[in-house]
């Protein structure tokens, strides 16, 4: 008899779960980098219409949700559960957009991490059949991280080399059983842990040991190894983390070659010198619900593991003195044309 939990820390759904459709939208920085033409929606300022910067990450992530849920076909009434969660304080970004879509809401908070968390217990209670279906959606700016965990964008401090631009944008992905979209598979929940790192500044080198821990159970739980994907990526490490990610699976056993890579280092082009390269919410997101979605659709890609990391820091923790504890949440996907 096959069982949903296997190993330590991984969900096998059971049933054909799959993404019915997802959305992706985002600020003009991100429009103007390497997957510009992967979005479906790109604002032209980071103001998205709205009167402030918040209510514009609101917007964005309205955007997004709405935009999935008419590709599926469907309409709001039909789905049963929303599950959502930004970086601002009380998750405002995702209960106020909550209450325009009148959807039953579950707050999620993972920091970064919180695109694959809201995704692995939407598609839990689909398989479950709690619902017919669900919605994951998350979202990130710029300026309100910025002013929030940070300094305002107003205040113009330098920042050093390590330090990663948040990205504008929100993700969702409609999931439901059956149809044509990717199917997702299992899904490895991550456990908190931290390197000492202290500095807000250096998020990459922080959440690298998370990402690695959740990468290697995922292989041990489910039996699996590098080259059963044709891509694994992490959230949001960037040029900093993501090389302390590889190194520390190599020191496991696990060589990652050359499918292995990160959201974070896939949105900027080098011309828009966004430092180690982007964080964020929707830094995962975007890339998933947007490009890497494509890809699966066009044939490029047959199955993927998306990890997403998260530093679960607030601004009282890190002037306190407290070292950053970080999480990673990895999920798989599948498509019918699957080669292996």
């Amino acid at each position: 008899m096959h069982q949903r939990y296997i190993g330590s820390s991984t969900f096998q759904f059971l049933n054909d779960v799959r993404l019915q459709s997802s959305a992706a939208v985002v600020g003009p920085k991100e429009g103007a980098g390497l997957l510009g033409k992967e979005y479906d929606l790109i604002h032209n300022d980071l103001y998205a219409g709205q009167e402030t910067w918040e209510k514009a990450e609101r917007k964005i992530l309205e955007d997004a949700v709405n935009t999935a849920i008419e590709k599926a076909g469907l309409s709001t009434k039909q789905i049963g559960a929303y599950l959502a969660g930004d970086l601002l304080n009380q998750n405002i970004t995702a209960s106020f957009s909550a209450q325009t879509t009148q959807i039953p809401f579950m707050g999620v908070y993972g920091a970064c991490s919180t695109s694959m968390l809201s995704l692995l217990l939407a598609t839990s209670l689909v398989d479950a059949g709690f619902v017919q279906y669900a919605v994951a959606g998350v979202s990130s700016h710029n300026c309100t991280a910025e002013k929030q965990y940070r300094f305002p964008t107003e205040f113009g401090g330098q920042k050093p080399d390590t330090a990663q631009w948040t990205v504008t944008g929100a993700g969702a992905g409609v999931v439901g059983i059956g149809g044509s979209g990717p199917c997702i598979t299992h899904a490895t929940v991550g456990k908190v842990m931290d390197l000492g790192v202290k500095n807000p500044f250096d998020m990459g080198s922080a959440m690298a040991p998370a990402a690695a821990k959740t990468i290697a159970t995922h292989f041990q739980d489910t039996g699996r190894k590098p080259s059963d994907y044709d891509l694994i990526v992490t959230g949001d490490l960037a040029t900093v983390g993501h090389p302390i990610a590889r190194e520390l699976l190599m020191n496991e056993g696990y060589q990652m070659g050359e499918r292995f890579r990160d959201c974070g280092m896939m949105i900027y082009s080098e011309e828009q010198e966004q430092f180690a390269g982007a964080s964020g919410c929707a830094s995962s997101a975007c890339v998933t619900y947007g490009h890497l979605m494509k890809e699966i659709e066009r044939g490029n890609l047959h199955r993927i593991l998306v990890v997403a990391t998260g530093a679960l820091l607030s601004p009282i923790s890190y002037q306190q003195g407290e070292p950053i504890p970080c999480v990673a949440h990895a999920v798989a996907f599948e498509s019918d044309t699957l080669t292996f």
